[in-house]
């Protein structure tokens, strides 16, 4: 195991921990996870000047949002890629541009190449993008930025749910209710054709939804994707046009990359929650949550060491939370029924080439199209077929696929001339029929240079080592339940007042003094820092 500071070290001595087996060292605030709500929390936390130990089980902190040198050289998103989710107001509330966080947007934001050599274009700017889309359709041309500006308000709407703890169904608590009464006000300023458009389109496929506004086949499909995020869904399924408002709730097609790669946000992280006097440890795998009379009072370690806290707060996902660190034995039957019923169902992979010079990809003329994303999604349907294959336990024969080049914006993460290319893959379910993954990892990747062949003839002359991550990797080595990124699917009825599970919604659990702050809580998964914002703003209201 090893202690964090800024830049690793940066000189200072290192303090001396408890021996091992010994209660010794009290904490204000422990938490479990050095994933990037984890460390919003622990800074969060600190900053209040709360005694706080941060507690990570890998080397690496980020979680699934971690820079990581996979091959000599090179610095890799071996998660997520993006933080155009994250909450401004966390940034500035703990100063994160004085700790060395920046970002950088691109103006492209889609680029959707076709076998044929067509491929379309979007750029951030509307008029630009619609300008683009008119070869393939004029009406949807014409059409397109009403569409931005309706998700632009819709998105916006979500997003102001984000800081706000769920209110508790089962009480009248009218400080939970203020803020949730601003949004209802703001809902109801949208008008009434709006707001009732907008209740009618949450539980909508994104099929659906793009059918109300396109009929280019090519832009229905290069949309659609962002409506399955996390999701063992297509686009035919209800609520995902839901998925798709949420990912673009700071705004359309929003996107943006931390610069020197997503680990700098949890470096920034990390320095702030340092400078307010936080210990942070990485390889420190906690065993079990201690539990005396329905209260958590600390952590083992899986070294043997113990640790105590007036208050832990767990960053993992509810089924590893409850089931492999409490225990089911100190929690009710009916609260673990509700647990074990979560749906995760995993089925995103990620490959990442390190590559000699820049791919071509058909159709494109400038280098500045592939600086956003690359897509291959021809239409709805194509989606829904890859969908398909997964529903019955398959790899996706032809797979959705999303592409960035984050060295082109960024050189300092590769080697001078050479480059990164990502690619998130779907559908690759997490479980599989008639075969295992012990099977399918060393074919998966053939198959996903395979399907992206037509669109990048020159890419395998290309590749210098390459890595993959299956669901059952991001289970095993990020402690994702089933391979899920979000820590559970966000349909519907696993969001809001349901999410992790009826009842504890407001980040509190069953066992006293315990608070579970990951993706698995309130608004969800994506790079937002909003769980563990939240999760720490209600530690501070009783005082830990």
């Amino acid at each position: 195991m090893c202690l964090l500071r800024s830049e690793q070290a940066q000189g200072q001595p290192l303090p001396t921990f408890t021996e091992f087996g010994d209660i010794m060292t009290h904490y204000d605030a422990l938490i479990i996870g050095g994933g990037h709500n984890g460390l919003v929390a622990a800074a969060t936390l600190a900053k209040a000047g709360r005694k706080v130990i941060l507690l990570e089980k890998r080397e690496v902190l980020g979680g699934a949002a971690a820079t990581e040198p996979l091959f000599p050289g090179y610095h890799i998103n071996t998660g997520a890629g993006d933080a155009g989710l994250f909450a401004e107001e966390i940034s500035k509330d703990l100063h994160l541009k004085m700790h060395g966080l920046e970002f950088r947007e691109s103006q492209v934001a889609l680029f959707a190449p076709q076998i044929s050599g067509d491929a379309l274009t979007l750029w951030r700017d509307p008029v630009k993008a619609a300008a683009e889309i008119a070869p393939f359709s004029q009406r949807d041309a014409g059409r397109y930025p009403a569409f931005v500006e309706q998700v632009n308000q819709f998105g916006g709407i979500l997003r102001q749910m984000f800081l706000h703890t769920p209110p508790d169904p089962y009480e009248r608590n009218l400080g939970d209710l203020v803020g949730w009464g601003k949004i209802a006000l703001n809902l109801r300023r949208l008008g009434d054709r709006p707001m009732m458009t907008l209740m009618r389109v949450l539980p909508l496929s994104i099929k659906d939804y793009l059918d109300e506004w396109f009929e280019s086949d090519l832009l229905k499909g290069a949309l659609a994707g962002d409506g399955l995020t996390g999701l063992m869904q297509g686009p035919y399924s209800g609520g995902t046009a839901l998925m798709f408002l949420y990912q673009h709730s700071n705004g359309f097609m929003n996107r943006r990359t931390v610069v020197r790669g997503m680990g700098q946000l949890a470096a920034a992280l990390v320095s702030v929650a340092q400078s307010y006097g936080a210990e942070i440890r990485t390889g420190a795998g906690v065993r079990r949550i201690l539990v005396e009379d329905n209260k958590a009072t600390g952590v083992e370690l899986e070294s043997g060491e113990r640790l105590q806290a007036k208050a832990i707060l767990a960053t993992t996902d509810p089924r590893r939370t409850y089931f492999d660190l409490v225990g089911p034995q100190q929690l009710e039957p009916r609260f673990m029924r509700q647990v074990r019923n979560i749906l995760y169902r995993g089925s995103t992979a990620r490959l990442h080439l390190a590559l000699s010079d820049l791919p071509q990809f058909v159709g494109q003329t400038d280098e500045g199209q592939v600086r956003g994303r690359v897509v291959i999604a021809p239409s709805l349907a194509y989606l829904e077929k890859a969908y398909d294959n997964a529903k019955y336990g398959q790899v996706s024969t032809h797979p959705y696929l999303e592409i960035t080049l984050p060295s082109l914006t960024d050189p300092a993460l590769a080697p001078a001339g050479q480059h990164i290319l990502s690619i998130t893959m779907k559908y690759a379910p997490y479980h599989l029929r008639g075969t295992t993954w012990a099977e399918q990892t060393p074919l998966l990747a053939d198959h996903i240079l395979n399907c992206l062949a037509p669109y990048s003839p020159g890419l395998r002359d290309l590749i210098l080592h390459q890595h993959l991550i299956t669901p059952q990797d991001w289970e095993q080595t990020y402690g994702l339940s089933e391979g899920n990124i979000m820590h559970g699917q966000m349909t519907i009825d696993q969001l809001l007042v349901m999410r992790p599970v009826p009842g504890w919604s407001q980040y509190r659990t069953p066992v006293d003094n315990l608070y579970l702050g990951g993706a698995g809580a309130h608004p969800g998964g994506g790079v937002t820092g909003a769980p563990g914002y939240n999760a720490a703003r209600e530690m501070l209201k009783l005082n830990y």
